[in-house]
């Protein structure tokens, strides 16, 4: 990970214990997810789309869209959320996204999106939590 300091920080060992494997694979090791393997794929209720890493809200479901990649996409994250920074891996110039409060690794935002905003932030479901909205 980044030399940045984080509002939320955890040794190696602690990531292991709190992350399942394929979480610390993609948030700490800048991994990805199969394409249409994650349940929150198809969440449609209302409610708040969290950092598995850290608890911190990141995306609300209404800003969520289908966007046919096999990956939860959303147009807008929570302000102050995510970080973005160049991700040169894989032979590509992508925009990497990263949780703002512990500095783990989401998935890639990219120009292709639907309006008002034309972004697709496309975030791998096992960085991520859900809580339905009371009611």
């Amino acid at each position: 990970m980044d030399a940045k300091t984080y509002p939320v920080t955890r040794s190696d060992a602690d990531w292991r214990a709190r992350l399942t494997p394929e979480q610390y694979r993609v948030m700490r090791q800048h991994g990805t997810e199969r394409a249409g393997t994650c349940a929150l794929l198809h969440e449609k209720r209302p409610g708040t789309f969290s950092c598995a890493g850290c608890d911190s809200p990141l995306f609300v479901a209404t800003r969520k869209f289908e966007s046919g990649t096999g990956w939860p996409s959303f147009d807008t994250p929570v302000p102050g959320s995510v970080e973005t920074s160049t991700d040169r891996s894989h032979g590509m110039v992508r925009t990497e996204v990263n949780c703002a409060t512990c500095g783990s690794h989401l998935g890639h935002v990219f120009p292709d999106g639907p309006k008002p905003t034309g972004l697709r932030y496309c975030i791998n479901g096992v960085a991520l939590t859900f809580e339905p909205d009371a009611g």
